[in-house]
């Protein structure tokens, strides 16, 4: 059954998560590193892990199967999960893929050597109105796109 994991200590459109998995019937879970308040719905999960390095990408990796969803901001760990074939969106609606992961995989590169010598300093600008409204509808076609793929009731 498709599956949204969420790389949620920073995920700043959880809400946005919960009103889709709800319409379609999808299981969430939240990976942090350490408590945080959900819903209290049967279908969403809090999996707190260890605070070691990577811990939540290293879990929501070993987790994911082919046509689950998995919502970050972290490139490596959008291309990790690519990998095995998930589908990933970031928080302000872009889709991660096959043809633009190494892009931003090189991006990410660049910046943080501009960020260590000071060059560029802050981090990503705050998610606007319309990254929520971008976010929910690259969601539902997601999710769409998985279903015509693999339709409910169909063996996978």
């Amino acid at each position: 059954m498709l599956h949204i994991f969420v790389d949620a200590d920073a995920c700043p459109v959880k809400q946005e998560i919960y009103q889709v998995a709800n319409r379609y019937g999808l299981p969430v879970t939240l990976v942090a590193n350490s408590f945080m308040r959900t819903p209290n719905e049967p279908r969403v999960n809090l999996k707190i892990v260890d605070s070691g390095f990577d811990a939540a990408d290293n879990w929501i990796v070993d987790q994911v199967q082919t046509h689950d969803i998995v919502v970050t901001a972290d490139i490596l760990l959008a291309s990790r999960c690519l990998q095995k074939d998930a589908r990933v969106l970031g928080p302000t609606g872009k889709p991660f893929t096959e043809n633009n992961i190494g892009d931003a995989v090189a991006s990410r590169e660049l910046l943080s050597d501009l960020r260590s010598t000071g060059e560029i300093t802050g981090g990503p600008r705050p998610i606007q109105k319309k990254d929520r409204s971008l976010f929910l509808q690259q969601l539902d076609n997601i999710i769409q796109s998985i279903r015509r793929l693999n339709p409910p009731g169909s063996a996978s």
